[in-house]
């Protein structure tokens, strides 16, 4: 299901350029797990949930719903 945008949300450009960098640490971080699991939540999102957060100052839990756990 697709959400619709916060005004803080990365557009694509901005994700173009971090994305490189996002990915090569939860490769990184995922060969150094005794499991080699990947996990299940977009990057993206989690980006996007973190910079909501720091623009709004909410609490963690008190995040929108539609941004991964």
């Amino acid at each position: 299901m697709e959400r619709s945008p916060y005004a803080t949300d990365l557009t694509d450009k901005q994700w173009a350029l971090i994305e490189p960098l996002v990915t090569g640490w939860k490769q990184a971080r995922v060969a150094r797990s005794p499991t080699g699991n990947p996990g299940s939540c977009d990057l993206r999102e989690v980006v996007n949930a973190l910079l909501c957060q720091n623009r709004t100052g909410r609490q963690w839990r008190l995040l929108p719903h539609d941004f991964p756990a």
